[in-house]
């Protein structure tokens, strides 16, 4: 299970992220904004969908790289895309390869990818085509602040950002 917040002691998860997490999400105004998370884990699948909604994001989920090109296929509204990398079927690289084929670098929505391969996973990535990384675990703050910044410029290219992860 990925952390994405610090731990508090003694405390699971689900449990540590319920107090920081009011605070947090009120930094974002994600009204009229469409995010896609992308991950094989439930869990983070379903605890994203929450923060993200928690901000007045409109939130679409897909298990794997397949059902996110489906459903950005369907709906191209997608301003933000949130990617995790390992996953079945399709995985984070081959979507990544299939959206830079199907959209013209200045059409395509954002993508964040999220990773807990390191540093060395996310650099096996074209520059070109993520607008920024976070390595698992992170904390809240972070990833507000990248979603934030990657939906407040043009689509940027990996070296104007950098990969970061949680302290």
């Amino acid at each position: 299970m990925v952390t994405l917040l610090r731990p508090v002691r003694g405390l699971r998860t689900a449990e540590a992220a319920a107090p920081s997490t009011h605070m947090s999400v009120q930094k974002l105004d994600g009204s009229g904004r469409r995010i896609l998370v992308i991950d094989d884990d439930l869990a983070i699948r379903v605890l994203l969908q929450a923060v993200l909604r928690r901000m007045k994001f409109d939130v679409v989920l897909a298990e794997d790289g397949a059902a996110g090109l489906e459903k950005l296929q369907h709906d191209g509204s997608i301003d933000l895309i949130l990617l995790d990398l390992m996953m079945p079927r399709l995985n984070g690289y081959e979507f990544i390869e299939e959206i830079s084929k199907r959209y013209p670098s200045g059409e395509r929505p954002h993508i964040v990818v999220f990773t807990a391969a390191g540093k060395r996973g996310v650099d096996k990535i074209p520059a070109s085509a993520v607008c920024n990384s976070i390595l698992k675990p992170f904390d809240l703050d972070t990833f507000i602040e990248i979603i934030t910044d990657c939906l407040n410029r043009s689509h940027p290219t990996r070296s104007e950002s950098s990969t970061r992860s949680a302290g």
